[in-house]
């Protein structure tokens, strides 16, 4: 039970660290009883049951319990990433000096928007973009980048300054300041009819990618979906057609966006390639390297991405394959003066005077105002563990996926989709009755409904997609092995409780029943 004297007690100050303690105690001890009711990688039972439970938390009497009982409700009520059967999605587990580095965060609350109220988050924030520009292979005096919420933030920023240059090159105006071409109201200056702009990335690419071209007012429509191959990796031969044909319509390729990592299988489009002819037809070429910029960080796996250094933005996410809590989104451009449609000053913020007089300002770099200094928990477990340390771990993932790829293949109900490229892999439960094995709108059923059982039962948590294409037989079960503690053994483990969940729901489908 926590005293009154805490529950108005603030985190910074000399006192702080004294108001914390008792707190975090509390919140140690609701964590593990949390996890203790659970079980197991996720809650067993209904979305339903768990809402309930949860509004009944809610709307229970306050008081200085509150901080143990809410925090053991979302311990029970968490998919739990360190659980070697949770490994449906990009959603790693944390390391703990990763996490603990967020708590001093948190604590203290800097604000990144000026250097008055983060003066050491501000210069540890560019001293780790000047870190990360090296390893992606930019030069860290030329480049310039922010920390993001993540790829989805990331990626709208590359697009909207690929919208900036190019399409404002091609207009003749800032079309940040007047509005982009064809837009009511907005008259070209020659007269003519502008030329549809248009952005090209694979039909794998994440769905971010069609999103910001809506929000920068260039439309869904305008992205070019690209063929990719059986591994789902863009085709560059594809590429070249498609910029090709655009080109002989009148229309203006506005950017490239290659994939680093896809989401369901990883795979690293061909970045030199896709460099080429980007800069072929004028296009800004940005690598979304969100899950698969992780591998820079392995002597093994950095040759994939042979060519981001080519880029003129790139996307990354430390809370994907680099252990950290989220948000932990990293957005990087090769020359800084391409940032330059994004600067913006608020005299109260950033007034030129300041910095003039030597009071730097990451206000201009962000799309955001308020944001965290989340560069703190990358740079504490960059210096903790150092790249080699965390090259070891992004190894242990990948030798694990290729383990499992190997379990999968030698199993008689599984079928593998491809071999791992990073450590995620797709793959399905077979049917072994001939009435159902031969229908793909079964298989693609049974998959489904296997996935949906393993959650009711809070026995595994499996991730769910589609291959491109039309038609039955696309339905997909993935892996995403990010936890580095997971042993062939857990997978192995795994695999059969996907397996009898799979002969369960063969066997409910012939009686009829229900989902």
């Amino acid at each position: 039970m926590l005293t009154g004297a805490l529950t108005d007690a603030l985190s910074g100050g000399t006192r702080g660290a004294d108001a914390l303690e008792p707190l975090v105690r509390t919140v140690r001890g609701a964590l593990a009883e949390g996890a203790a009711r659970r079980g197991g990688p996720i809650a067993a039972g209904h979305p339903a049951q768990l809402a309930a439970l949860v509004a009944r938390e809610f709307d229970a009497p306050g008081g200085e319990d509150a901080l143990h009982r809410l925090t053991e409700l979302l311990a029970h009520g968490s998919a739990d990433p360190a659980d070697p059967s949770c490994a449906a999605h990009l959603h790693c587990p944390p390391l703990a000096v990763a996490v603990a580095a967020d708590l001093a965060v948190s604590a203290l609350n800097p604000s990144q928007d000026s250097w008055d109220q983060a003066p050491a988050a501000t210069s540890l924030e560019t001293l780790l973009l000047e870190e990360l520009a090296r390893l992606v292979g930019y030069d860290p005096a030329g480049a310039a980048g922010v920390l993001t919420s993540g790829g989805t933030e990331s990626n709208l920023m590359g697009l909207m300054l690929a919208r900036d240059r190019v399409l404002g090159r091609a207009a003749g105006r800032r079309v940040e300041m007047t509005g982009v071409p064809g837009v009511p109201g907005v008259p070209e200056p020659s007269g003519a009819a502008a030329p549809r702009p248009r952005i090209f990335a694979s039909d794998a690419a994440h769905f971010s990618v069609r999103r910001s071209a809506a929000l920068l007012g260039l439309g869904e429509d305008a992205v070019v979906a690209v063929p990719t191959d059986s591994t789902l990796r863009m085709d560059p031969a594809a590429l070249a057609a498609a910029l090709g044909a655009a080109v002989a319509r009148g229309e203006l390729p506005v950017a490239v966006v290659a994939t680093a990592g896809t989401t369901d299988t990883g795979a690293v489009d061909p970045l030199r390639e896709c460099a080429a002819l980007a800069a072929q037809h004028g296009a800004w070429l940005h690598v979304d390297a969100a899950y698969g910029g992780g591998a820079l960080l392995s002597d093994r796996l950095a040759p994939l991405l042979d060519g981001i250094a080519l880029a003129d933005s790139v996307s990354l996410d430390w809370h994907k394959l680099g252990w950290q809590p989220a948000a932990a989104g990293v957005f990087l451009v090769r020359r800084a003066e391409t940032y330059a449609s994004l600067a913006r000053r608020a005299v109260y913020l950033n007034p030129a005077d300041d910095e003039e007089a030597g009071y730097p300002s990451l206000l201009g770099l962000s799309l955001r105002t308020t944001r965290r200094a989340d560069a703190f928990k990358i740079a504490v477990t960059l210096r903790t563990l150092g790249r080699a340390g965390l090259g070891r771990l992004v190894d242990t993932c990948h030798d694990l996926a290729r383990s499992a790829h190997t379990m999968i293949g030698a199993h008689p109900r599984l079928q593998p989709h491809a071999e791992p490229v990073l450590t995620a892999l797709l793959f399905r439960y077979l049917p072994e009755d001939p009435r159902l094995a031969d229908r793909a709108d079964a298989v693609d059923t049974i998959n489904a409904r296997l996935r949906r059982a393993l959650l009711r039962g809070g026995r595994a948590v499996v991730g769910r997609t589609e291959l491109p294409g039309d038609g039955p037989g696309r339905v997909r079960l993935k892996l995403t092995l990010l936890n580095p503690h997971t042993t062939p053994a857990d997978v192995e483990r795994l695999l059969a409780i996907v397996t009898e969940a799979g002969r369960a729901e063969e066997e409910a489908l012939l009686r009829g029943d229900s989902a």
